[in-house]
C-alpha cells in the first residue's frame, strides 16, 4: 500500500473509533446544522423516506457531534458516514468548480426560481456529479437554504462601510476573495469559534440565512442585520460512492426517489420561514436593525462581483467557466 493510502487508513481507523457503532443494516448521515435547522429537517424527511422505502435504519449526526464539517466530510469520503451534508463553501477546497455557489449575484434571491433551478439544472444535475464523483461522493440533490444576510457591529449601507472590519467566512478561497472585492478584512474561521469571535471583538461580521441567525444566538451578539441580495446559501446532499456503486438497484432507487421528496418537502418547509424567524429576532431583541440594500447601495458590491466571477474562472479554468456559463443558461430557464 502506498505512503498515502496507509496515512488515509491510518486515518479512517481513527476517527471510526469515535464514531458509535451501528448494525450491518444502519446507515449513518451526519450534517451541520441542528435537528430543528433547514439540513436537520431534511435529513428527518430523507430517513423517513429511505425507511419506508427499505430495510435499512439512518442514523442521524447533527452539527457537533461528529466534528465540523471538514470531519464529516473526511468520515464521508472514508466511508465511515454512508451519507453527509455540506455547503459547497466547503467543498470548494476539494472541488474549486463548486465554489461557483459564491459568486456574487449569480443567484437569484426569488426563492421560486432557486427551487426549479436547483431540481432542473444541467450544471447541479449532470455536470457536479462527476466531479463530485472523482472525490469519492455521490452527489445526491443539492438544495437552498434561503438568501445570505450579512451581521456586523456597524450599519452597512455601501462597500466602505465594510473597511477593515474583520468578515468571517468559511474556508473557501472565492469567499475569501468575495469579501477582500467588498472591502472587508476575510477572516476563515470554524463555525464552532464564530459566537465567541463575535462577543470578544475578534471579528466583527459574518453572513448566514436568517434562520440560522435565530437558531444559533448569532443575533445576541450582532447589532446589524443587512440583506444585499448577494447569495443564497446552498446544501448539498452526497453518499459515499463505494458505498452508492455497492448497493442493489432498489436501494439507489429508494435513495433517489426519498432525496426528491426531501426536496420537494424542504422547499415548501422554507416557505415564509425567513421573515418569520427575523420576527423571532425582532421579538427577542428589539434594537437590532435590519436593513435591505437599495439597487443603488449594491452597485458597489455588484461591481465588485465582476472581478470575483474573473477570479472563479482564473481559479478553475475551462472546466469553471463551462459549469459558469450552464448555470446561467439554467438560471435563465429557471426564471420563465
Amino acid at each position: 500500500m502506498a505512503p498515502g493510502k496507509l496515512l488515509a487508513a491510518a486515518a479512517a481507523i481513527t476517527i471510526a473509533a469515535g464514531v458509535p457503532q451501528a448494525s450491518a443494516d444502519t446507515w449513518r448521515y451526519a450534517f451541520e446544522e441542528s435537528l430543528e435547522e433547514v439540513q436537520g429537517v431534511f435529513a428527518q424527511k430523507f430517513k423517513e423516506e429511505v425507511e419506508a422505502r427499505t430495510d435499512h435504519e439512518i442514523q442521524l449526526f447533527p452539527f457537533g457531534t461528529l466534528g465540523e464539517s471538514a470531519d464529516i466530510m473526511e468520515q464521508a469520503q472514508a466511508g465511515i458516514l454512508q451519507f453527509v451534508d455540506q455547503s459547497p463553501g466547503f467543498t470548494g477546497s476539494l472541488i474549486p468548480e463548486a465554489q461557483v455557489f459564491f459568486v456574487p449575484y449569480l443567484l437569484p434571491t426569488d426563492q421560486a426560481q432557486l427551487a426549479r433551478f436547483y431540481k432542473d439544472s444541467v450544471a447541479v444535475n449532470e455536470m457536479f456529479p462527476e466531479l463530485y464523483a472523482e472525490q469519492g461522493l455521490e452527489l445526491l440533490v443539492m438544495f437552498p437554504e434561503g438568501e445570505v444576510a450579512m451581521t456586523t457591529k456597524e450599519p452597512v449601507t455601501s462597500c466602505a462601510d465594510l473597511d477593515e472590519v474583520k468578515f468571517r467566512v468559511m474556508t473557501n478561497p472565492l469567499l475569501v476573495e468575495s469579501y477582500a472585492a467588498f472591502g472587508a478584512t476575510p477572516t476563515p474561521l470554524p463555525w464552532g469559534e464564530v459566537y465567541g469571535a463575535l462577543q470578544t471583538g475578534i471579528i466583527q461580521g459574518q453572513e448566514n440565512p436568517t434562520f440560522f441567525l435565530y437558531s444559533t444566538g448569532i443575533y445576541e451578539v450582532t447589532d446589524h442585520i443587512t440583506y444585499a441580495g448577494h447569495n443564497t446559501f446552498t446544501t448539498a446532499l452526497m453518499a459515499n460512492k463505494d458505498f452508492y456503486d455497492g448497493l442493489s438497484a432498489e436501494d439507489q432507487a429508494a435513495i433517489q426517489e426519498a432525496a426528491a421528496i426531501a426536496y420537494d418537502f424542504i422547499v415548501e418547509y422554507q416557505k415564509g420561514l425567513a421573515e418569520a424567524e427575523l420576527q423571532k429576532i425582532l421579538d427577542a431583541k428589539p434594537e437590532m436593525t435590519v436593513t435591505v440594500l437599495t439597487d443603488d447601495q449594491r452597485a458597489c458590491f455588484k461591481e465588485a462581483a465582476g472581478s470575483v466571477e474573473a477570479k472563479f474562472i482564473e481559479m478553475t479554468g475551462e472546466s469553471g467557466k463551462a459549469i459558469l456559463e450552464q448555470m446561467k443558461a439554467d438560471l435563465e430557464a429557471a426564471a420563465n
